[in-house]
């Protein structure tokens, strides 16, 4: 059905009329997620995860495969559709049927109802094999066994959207809200493992037993792997020291500030604050020593780091068992901040692709799209690797100070700059790739797909194009 509305009334600001109507033609705006569904298909990553859902549905009756559905959320995520209510407008739309299975004259994908039922169909085996497949595409995403792997752990607030389950009032935050967990692999960008759970769980709850989980499919694969975590303070928990120690992984974790550290420190931020009475310049001094908290097994080593410029003096504390902390305090607090690039991960899965939109009712339901915003991230992890321009030669690298904030910085900006869609944000992409007009002709021999020869990003399609082609 073809719907022609009046035609509107002409615009004025030009020297010739301006009538704006309704075309008959297949027309989308969104057809850089087309290059994007060709990466998909050589990595099997959307079949693999539709393959981990149950579907207890009669097949006879079926219209709308899981695998379509999952597709059909999941790019429209990537494109800025985060809800299910957008999908019953985009249920027409010529690419998004495409990249979810259908020839654009095919009927029209799932409606926002039937959508609402898959998402809540989803049950707790099928959310242990999501893991499952998630940690199986991790492993996939080395050509070869790594030697050392850095993971940081991260609880992520999700503000509520009514009366879910299991949401609950956080004091600190002052919001209902979900608390997820998110592990996320420093080498790579993956998000490994997400945890949802209820609003006001301690901010480590359940990270060792997934930490455990982890470390036991690595190491089934890979026995030789070293592996290290890091951790806000939220995670410099007695437990956590505990699993980590058990099962041999190097550790750094923040740790909130108490009256025996500050006595411990006082000394290094006096040092601090006459240095920079006197040179007027921020200081910012390290220290070390062994803490051992209430009746714990043993003391632990803690790095101190004091600070004094014109803002005022700051103190901050982790705990460690890195080799060497000891005699090189400054380089192991300069490894742990840098968990702050883990952190932006975790932005744009909350910002970027809107992760805080957990607005289902069943916990089960909302924990699955957890998943799916998760799963759209690193799809675009994966792409943004196989786009992504060489760095820059050794020795540009190592004209910079790494302890350096502000240099780090800087480099980091002009790295952006270079490779805008190797170190691309989702808003990005959308802006120079996902978000073309496109007019989409089918033929009974192929469906043809005609953007703007004006379209001023046309080298970038070209360039997504072309990598993509050359992933195996």
């Amino acid at each position: 059905m073809r719907i022609h509305p009046a035609p509107a009334a002409p615009l004025t600001f030009s020297s010739l009329p301006i009538t704006i109507t309704a075309s008959s033609a297949l027309l989308s705006s969104d057809a850089g997620l087309l290059p994007i569904r060709q990466l998909d298909e050589r990595l099997g990553f959307t079949a693999q995860l539709a393959a981990a859902l149950d579907d207890p549905r009669d097949p006879r009756l079926i219209e709308h495969t899981n695998q379509e559905m999952l597709r059909a959320r999941l790019y429209g995520i990537l494109a800025g559709y985060e809800d299910q209510n957008d999908h019953d407008a985009l249920r027409a739309d010529a690419v998004l049927k495409l990249v979810a299975g259908r020839l654009p004259t095919d009927p029209d994908l799932a409606s926002q109802p039937t959508l609402s039922r898959f998402e809540n169909a989803v049950d707790i085996p099928s959310l242990k094999r999501l893991r499952e497949v998630f940690l199986d595409q991790f492993l996939a995403s080395f050509p070869e066994p790594p030697r050392h792997l850095l993971f940081d752990l991260d609880a992520v607030d999700d503000p509520a959207h009514g009366r879910q389950q299991l949401v609950l009032f956080h004091g600190y935050y002052e919001q209902y809200q979900y608390f997820p967990l998110v592990i996320t692999c420093a080498n790579n960008d993956l998000i490994v493992m997400v945890s949802l759970r209820p609003g006001t769980a301690h901010a480590a709850l359940g990270a060792d037993d997934d930490l455990e989980y982890l470390v036991g499919r690595l190491r089934a694969a890979w026995p030789g792997v070293q592996i290290e975590v890091r951790g806000d303070a939220g995670f410099g928990v007695p437990w956590m020291y505990a699993v980590c120690e058990r099962l041999g992984l190097t550790y750094t974790f923040g740790l909130s500030s108490n009256r025996v550290l500050q006595e411990h420190s006082e000394g290094l931020l006096a040092r601090a604050v006459a240095q920079y009475g006197q040179t007027r310049q921020p200081q910012r001094l390290f220290d070390q020593f062994l803490y051992q908290a209430g009746p714990g097994p043993h003391a632990r080593q803690v790095v101190v780091k004091a600070e004094a410029n014109a803002q005022g003096t700051n103190r901050r504390f982790v705990v460690t068992n890195r080799r060497g902390a000891a005699l090189y305090p400054e380089a192991t607090y300069d490894a742990y901040i840098q968990r702050g690039e883990s952190e932006n991960r975790n932005k744009e899965l909350k910002c970027g692709l809107a992760a805080d939109r957990l607005s289902d009712h069943r916990f089960c339901a909302n924990y699955f799209r957890l998943y799916l915003h998760s799963a759209a991230l690193n799809l675009l992890v994966r792409l943004r690797q196989a786009v992504a321009v060489p760095a820059p030669p050794l020795e540009e690298a190592r004209c910079i100070a790494e302890s350096d904030p502000a240099a780090r910085r800087r480099r980091h900006n002009a790295r952006r700059r270079r490779d805008p869609l190797g170190e691309g944000q989702p808003g990005t992409w959308r802006l120079l790739l996902i978000k073309v007009a496109a007019e989409v002709v089918v033929s009974c021999r192929r469906v043809l797909v005609r953007l703007s020869s004006t379209w001023p990003y046309q080298a970038y399609y070209q360039q997504v194009c072309q990598a993509v082609q050359g992933v195996t």
